[in-house]
C-alpha cells in the first residue's frame, strides 16, 4: 500500500512560523514522523510539499493509478481552493485531510474546508499525531474496501 502525503503552503516553515500555534518542530521533523508512522502501519509514503496551488493540483492528478490513497494538509488552500477539491474528485482516490491546528477553533474563515468535501475524514488539532491517525484511517479504509 502506498500513500501520497501532500503538504501545502508554509508548512516548509514549521519551527519558524507561529510557534505558538504550530510548535517548534521543523518540516524535516514532520517528514521523519510521517515516515516512522508509515513504517508502523506497513505503508510506503511519498512526500510532497509545495507553496503553489497548481503544483499541488498537478501532483494529485499524477497520483491517479500511482498510489492507493492521499493524505493532504492543504494548509491555507483548505479554505480557498476549489481546484484542489476538483483534482481530488477527479483522481478518485480515497483521501484524508489533516491539519496540525484545530481549524474549528481558529478564525472564522479557517473553519471552512472545501477540500473536506472530497475526503473520507478530516483530522485537525492533533499536531504531528494527526498524520499517524490519517495513515491508520486510510490504511483501514482501503483494507475494508479491498477485503
Amino acid at each position: 500500500m502506498t500513500f501520497l502525503v501532500i503538504n501545502g503552503p508554509n508548512l516548509n516553515m514549521l519551527g519558524i512560523r507561529e510557534p505558538e500555534i504550530y510548535g517548534n518542530r521543523t518540516y524535516a521533523d514532520l517528514e521523519a514522523h510521517i515516515r516512522d508512522a508509515a513504517r508502523l502501519f506497513g505503508v510506503a509514503v511519498e512526500l510532497f510539499q509545495s507553496n503553489h496551488e497548481g503544483a499541488i493540483v498537478d501532483r494529485i492528478q499524477q497520483a491517479y493509478g500511482e498510489v492507493d490513497g492521499i493524505i493532504i494538509n492543504p494548509a491555507a488552500y483548505t479554505h480557498t481552493s476549489i481546484a484542489i477539491l476538483d483534482a481530488l474528485k477527479a483522481a478518485g482516490l480515497p483521501a484524508v485531510e489533516v491539519h496540525l491546528s484545530d481549524i474549528s477553533q481558529r478564525e472564522p474563515f479557517r473553519q471552512v474546508s472545501y477540500v473536506s468535501l472530497a475526503c473520507i475524514k478530516t483530522i485537525a488539532g492533533k499536531g504531528f499525531g494527526g498524520y499517524t491517525e490519517a495513515i491508520k484511517t486510510l490504511a483501514a479504509f482501503i483494507a475494508r474496501k479491498e477485503g
